[in-house]
């Protein structure tokens, strides 16, 4: 039975909020990994904002960093320096290799920001094709659902904006015979989150760096999902690659970062491989609110208390023991559960049924996920999700699945 105040709430989002999502509970606080909802059920949230919340709700170091930058700076417009931005670029930039960072406010802007990068690099030559995966997701505006490899998130959006071309994920020949002398750019989401948790091996890294080396086009990664630690490691590839003799070969030239780096504030950001950073010059790109005093004081705070509470190395464990257990219930023969993978807060159920159906009995039972395609659903925990919650995850699905 819905409550009344949320029952006014839902009507009032009817009224006035665009009909652009399926929502279903109306929730009004939480702390940690808990969730509460108008009518005081309380629920897990594995969902993460689709892995946003890195710490969690309500984190006290978030809450303070936030009232105390706001008491001095919050914003000037990137016509000024302020302390917090160049600090936060050099963190990035020393978690990932020699380059400099462009803040923007989201994922999608992010992502912008590669193809523009990649029409940049190959405008003087008249390159500007970009290759992308299928099952890709990178964002909603007009460039993002080009670039994007899922014909269901372009209908009714026609023409689609040129410049890019689809290939199967995981497949380094067919990115070879898809490049030709327009193509300036390949871009890959090194873990697929949004269409299932598809994770790509070892090999294919490390032939697309190869080739993209030899044909002189770049290799730019989509993070904003697999990145800031969510894996484990701050990128995906990280994690991926780790103790391959080859890893230390293994450099994009440009990635791009949302979600888990605000700790649910929104900002973005790109790394840019030297010296590519310093083809944007004034007046090539810009953002009003990207990386404003008060955006880059919540990352920072947030990239500090990931060092601090060792939560690198907890959601590592925690990810770990999910997959583990859940393929030993599959093996005994689960009703719905075919496997588990994927790394840290960034896993993948497969499931034998359809993922919204699934959602919704887990969410019953007081978990929240979130699908991704037709029959998988993700686990998106924040990084300091503990060993008792974890117990209480397992037992939900185990139970339901």
């Amino acid at each position: 039975m819905v409550e009344p105040a949320a029952q006014a709430i839902m009507r009032e989002y009817e009224k006035y909020v665009v009909p652009s999502y399926a929502r279903s509970i109306v929730l009004e606080r939480g702390k940690g990994t808990e969730v509460w909802d108008a009518g005081g059920k309380r629920y897990l949230d594995f969902g993460g904002g689709i892995a946003v919340n890195a710490l969690g709700h309500a984190h006290p170091a978030i809450t303070k960093a936030l009232t105390e930058q706001s008491q001095k700076l919050i914003h000037v417009s990137n016509l000024y320096y302020h302390r917090g931005q160049g600090e936060l670029a050099h963190k990035i930039a020393a978690q990932v290799g020699p380059g400099k960072v462009f803040f923007c406010n989201s994922g999608a802007e992010a992502n912008e920001m590669l193809y523009k990068l990649a029409r940049k690099f190959g405008h003087d030559t008249g390159r500007y094709e970009v290759i992308t995966a299928l099952k890709s997701f990178h964002g909603r505006t007009l460039g993002g659902i080009a670039a994007t490899g899922q014909d269901k998130i372009k209908k009714g959006f026609e023409p689609i904006i040129p410049g890019f071309k689809h290939v199967p994920f995981n497949d380094l020949k067919a990115v070879e015979e898809a490049i030709t002398p327009l193509t300036a750019a390949v871009l890959i989401e090194c873990i697929q989150g949004e269409s299932g948790v598809n994770i790509a091996s070892p090999e294919y890294l490390l032939g697309l760096r190869k080739l993209c080396t030899e044909k002189n086009i770049l290799l730019v990664i989509d993070a904003v999902q697999c990145g800031i630690f969510r894996t484990g490691t701050f990128v995906s590839y990280q994690r991926i690659l780790e103790g391959h003799p080859q890893a230390g070969s293994f450099q994009p030239d440009a990635i791009s970062f949302a979600k888990s780096l605000g700790g649910g504030f929104p900002i973005g950001a790109v790394w840019l491989k030297t010296p590519l950073a310093d083809l944007f010059q004034p007046g090539t790109h810009g953002t009003t609110f990207g990386g404003t005093p008060l955006a880059c004081a919540v990352a920072l705070t947030v990239l500090d208390v990931i060092e601090r509470e060792h939560l690198v190395a907890n959601i590592r464990k925690q990810g770990d023991k999910i997959v583990a257990a859940l393929n030993a219930h599959a093996a005994k023969g689960a009703k719905t559960l075919v496997s588990a993978r994927g790394f840290g807060g960034l896993l993948g159920l497969q499931v034998k049924a359809l993922a919204a159906d699934v959602t919704a009995r887990l969410r019953e039972a007081g978990l929240l996920v979130v699908p991704a395609g037709e029959e998988v659903i993700r686990l998106l925990p924040p990084y300091n999700v503990s060993d008792v919650e974890v117990e209480e995850a397992l037992g939900i699905l185990t139970a339901n699945l």
